[in-house]
């Protein structure tokens, strides 16, 4: 799919997105912020298997959004425009004093990490609802489309004449079909059908730990010091804690251990199923002094959450059985655990590089390359830093005092340098 010089090889194609998470909806927003006018609209339509965005309102959790290098979250949503409304709705990281922190089960602070940041961004780190999030996103990829809800893309193929195949299936099982693309952007998450369907063996790969964890809520205010700040707590006996408020009256946590085998939850039974749970996570972080036990027993039913750490290597687009004109970004590609804490960071550069590389391209199989020398390294370092958090966060004997030798360390050179520089 080559351009003219007087023209784009994307003027006027039809684009099809599946998937309206973080880097589906990036990507939609991005290619309508940098599509040059001088040449016709590409005509992109977005599937996403839920019901509608009021879906996305119940999703109970925060996320980190980085801003202290080009790969930061921050530095793609200032790209959209975005970036007045998410600080707008951000929980933490816009105060002067450093937010993510690690404690001893004590509750002793041993670290307050500190970063500077990037290009006069607000901050080097925050936190939003991902409920909040997504919103924005939403509202910026739909301005010139609607997004067609409770669709999934369940499989593609290319054609002759280089078009693409999409086979679509409706959320209520009334029926499948199929539509035709010049480009189709696999933005369905982690249990991706279409690379499923196109890639059988690229599957999630267990890392070896678990978190159990939920959300508690409290009306009178979330009990310190997790009301301001967010961070972890490693006890030196292979369990770790992590915290960090939703809004003013939420916190969700999550302990951690690791193990040979992976766990979900048992949909069947959830009643029966969370006092289970809230008994083990108590049993588990009985190490962790108060307020752990205050946070677990005011979780709220249904909040509850049972997650073994799953992730994926990214794969570069010509390997194995991608047919042109299939593009895979964000966790589609690159799936990562929570243990990363920066999959939406991920998803939003993929979704801005890609259309960046698309809208400035000569070609589509010269922008995909340009987009994987950008998307792979970034992906790759990440799952080996989750890999790495998941090693010391549970760590226990000399490897957890060797471990807490360097926090101190670095907390010093953090103070040393963020005085001084």
């Amino acid at each position: 799919m080559e351009a003219r010089a007087d023209s784009h090889f994307l003027a006027g194609k039809k684009i099809i997105v599946a998937g309206a998470g973080i880097s589906g909806l990036a990507f939609a927003a991005a290619l309508d912020k940098q599509w040059d006018d001088r040449f016709a609209r590409p005509e992109v339509t977005i599937y996403d298997r839920e019901k509608s965005d009021e879906a996305a309102q119940r999703e109970g959790y925060s996320l980190s959004l980085n801003g202290f290098d080009k790969d930061g979250g921050l530095v793609a949503l200032r790209d959209l425009g975005l970036l007045d409304r998410i600080v707008e709705h951000a929980i933490l990281g816009l105060e002067t004093q450093p937010s993510m922190k690690i404690w001893t089960s004590s509750w002793e602070e041993n670290i307050a990490i500190k970063l500077r940041a990037y290009q006069g961004l607000p901050s080097a780190s925050l936190r939003i609802a991902r409920k909040d999030l997504r919103k924005i996103l939403i509202d910026a990829a739909t301005e010139h489309r609607a997004i067609r809800w409770e669709t999934s893309c369940v499989g593609a193929e290319r054609l002759e004449g280089e078009r693409i195949r999409v086979q679509l299936s409706a959320g209520d099982g009334s029926g499948t079909w199929s539509e035709e693309c010049d480009l189709l952007i696999a933005a369905d998450g982690a249990s991706s059908k279409i690379r499923a369907a196109l890639r059988s063996k690229d599957t999630l790969q267990f890392a070896g730990a678990i978190q159990l964890g939920g959300c508690a809520r409290f009306p009178g205010g979330i009990p310190a010091p997790v009301d301001k700040s967010w961070g972890l707590v490693i006890t030196g006996e292979g369990v770790c804690c992590f915290f960090s408020p939703v809004d003013a009256e939420r916190v969700v946590w999550a302990v951690s251990w690791r193990t040979g085998e992976p766990r979900d939850l048992d949909k069947t039974r959830p009643e029966e199923q969370f006092r289970s749970l809230m008994a083990e996570a108590l049993e588990r972080g009985a190490a962790i002094r108060e307020p752990f036990r205050t946070i677990v027993e005011a979780t709220e039913p249904g909040t509850e959450l049972l997650i073994p750490a799953r992730d994926k290597a990214p794969f570069r687009h010509g390997e194995g059985r991608v047919p042109p004109g299939v593009v895979f970004i964000g966790d589609s590609n690159h799936a990562v655990s929570p243990f990363a804490g920066n999959g939406a960071n991920l998803g939003l550069k993929d979704g801005w590089d890609l259309a960046r590389e698309l809208c400035r391209g000569a070609s589509l199989a010269g922008a995909v390359k340009a987009y994987d020398d950008r998307s792979v390294p970034r992906a790759v370092a990440t799952i080996k830093s989750s890999h790495w958090r998941i090693t010391m966060g549970h760590a226990t004997g000399a490897a957890y005092w060797s471990f807490w030798v360097f926090m101190r360390v670095g907390n010093f050179m953090s103070w040393l340098f963020g005085r001084f520089m």
